[in-house]
């Protein structure tokens, strides 16, 4: 009985041991499956020194789980790296629910290629902020404004980008809030960085935003990169790029289809940006493709009490587009817009060309000096191409303050069968033309061919230009689920 027992016991032991090792074996061959190791690739204005996932602080990439608390809390604590080489958050692939949260400085957010923001539909996770100080009232209501789903203040050396990973504003939410009047405050935008340096938002996709998409204000040293902007062409107010009272700001390789103006270049609205004082300058908008029926592809104004001066826009692209450029004011918005140089567009199906009005009489109250006037001067046009156009420009001045040294040069606009018997319309207004089709109204007269190089584009470079992205490398080891930098 003695040697059955230990037989048994033996038995046992070396059947235990074989388990032992055969689990052991694949463990070992699961683990080496499971491990994988890549590496983001991008240009950026800085690189990081220290990286983490969303997933480390409790980010849920379900689409119902808000992950309003995750992304404020990473942020708060990668905020400590920001004297030691700055950070990176890494949002990984999922759908990935949120309210507003708020950015640091020396810091990064990259998007994963399948990763989608979806803003929150929760009023209550959108606090509520001031007016902009050179606006006086919310756009939308008199009262404040929703914070936009990324924002940030007061903050350099900043970066929001990706593999054309995708925020998802969910605007219908939105839309219907403001065409039944329910709105006690402005609706937000998707990304907004206030008093802020050196900022790039490059290689994302921006859907269906509330109101504005990209809107950095009182900031300079910006690039904004390989955006794609899209959302229903009725939908309220969704301006694409929207640089307000910038200076050295470069935005090239976007491609917009929005409810309003692909591009608005702004500066404060009647008294309270004639205080504020802090105009849009050195601007450069390159490789730009625009479809907006109901607005303009590069719009200076209608907000310019601040001033805009120095934009350089070339090699633009409009398809089904009210206008190719337009200047919007009025009296009481004081300010000016000058030294303003367009050349290389091409359009496609367009209202007007160009456009350039003095009665945009929207106003933030009715306290406006109406003896504030702009002052509309140096606007240049070159080496313009249309096709089906109904109206190839309207040029009203305000009396008594006629926009001056316009200049088209080497344009060609071929007019739909049903367009206007007289294409061109011109009030209050002074300048130049030379080899314009069709020919230009009696105050733009053509200095003839032999002048077709008139209308220059500035040669220097903006400093902007002169600043290059460097090539950033993150390794990344996924070990199973985890993900390791």
């Amino acid at each position: 009985m003695f040697m059955d027992v230990w037989f048994l016991q033996v038995i046992r032991t070396v059947f235990a041991l074989l388990l032992v090792a055969l689990l052991s074996s694949e463990r070992v061959e699961s683990r080496k499956a499971k491990v994988v190791t890549t590496s983001l690739e991008y240009n950026a204005i800085n690189c990081r020194a220290h990286s983490a996932s969303l997933t480390d602080f409790g980010g849920v990439g379900d689409g119902k789980t808000s992950n309003t608390k995750a992304f404020q809390s990473a942020i708060s604590q990668l905020s400590q790296y920001a004297s030691e080489g700055g950070s990176q958050l890494y949002v990984p692939a999922g759908k990935w629910l949120t309210g507003s949260f708020s950015l640091t400085s020396h810091f990064t957010l990259y998007l994963d290629k399948d990763a989608v923001l979806l803003a929150s539909q929760d009023i209550t996770e959108w606090p509520v902020l001031e007016p902009l100080p050179s606006y006086g009232r919310g756009r939308d209501a008199p009262a404040g404004r929703f914070t936009s789903l990324i924002f940030g203040t007061n903050l350099t050396d900043v970066i929001v980008t990706g593999e054309n990973g995708t925020i998802d504003g969910q605007g219908e939410f939105w839309w219907q809030q403001f065409h039944r009047k329910k709105l006690k405050y402005t609706r937000p935008y998707l990304i907004e960085l206030m008093f802020s340096d050196n900022i790039q938002i490059s290689n994302l996709t921006l859907l269906n935003s509330p109101s504005w998409n990209v809107h950095p204000v009182y900031s300079s040293n910006i690039i904004v990169q390989g955006i794609t902007i899209i959302a229903p062409v009725t939908s309220p107010n969704t301006d694409g790029i929207n640089p307000d009272s910038c200076t050295n700001v470069r935005i090239e390789d976007c491609y917009i289809v929005s409810g309003d103006d692909c591009v608005a270049v702004k500066s404060g609205w009647d008294e309270y940006g004639i205080k504020f004082g802090w105009p849009t300058k050195h601007l450069v908008i390159r490789r730009l493709t625009c479809i907006s029926p109901y607005s303009a592809t590069i719009a200076l104004g209608s907000e310019m009490s601040g001033g805009i001066q120095d934009v350089r826009a070339e090699d633009i692209t409009a398809i089904q587009t009210e206008s190719g450029v337009r200047i919007k004011t009025a009296v009481g918005r004081g300010g000016y817009v000058k030294d303003i140089y367009v050349k290389r567009m091409t359009l496609h199906t367009m209202k007007w060309a160009f456009k350039m009005t003095g009665d945009y009489n929207s106003h933030a109250d009715s306290h406006y000096d109406p003896n504030a006037l702009p002052e509309i001067k140096n606007i240049n046009y070159r080496d313009v191409v249309a096709d089906n156009v109904t109206i190839a420009a309207r040029f009203q001045g305000i009396s008594n303050d006629p926009f001056t040294g316009i200049c088209i040069a080497n344009v060609t606009l071929g007019m739909a069968a049903k367009a206007k018997k007289q294409p061109w319309t011109c009030t209050d207004i002074e300048g130049v033309t030379s080899g314009v089709t069709p020919p230009p109204c009696g105050l733009l007269p053509d200095q003839g061919r032999e002048k077709i190089s008139a209308c220059d584009f500035p040669a220097d470079n903006l400093p902007i230009d002169m600043l290059e992205l460097k090539k950033c490398t993150t390794s990344m080891t996924y070990v199973g689920d985890k993900l390791l930098f």
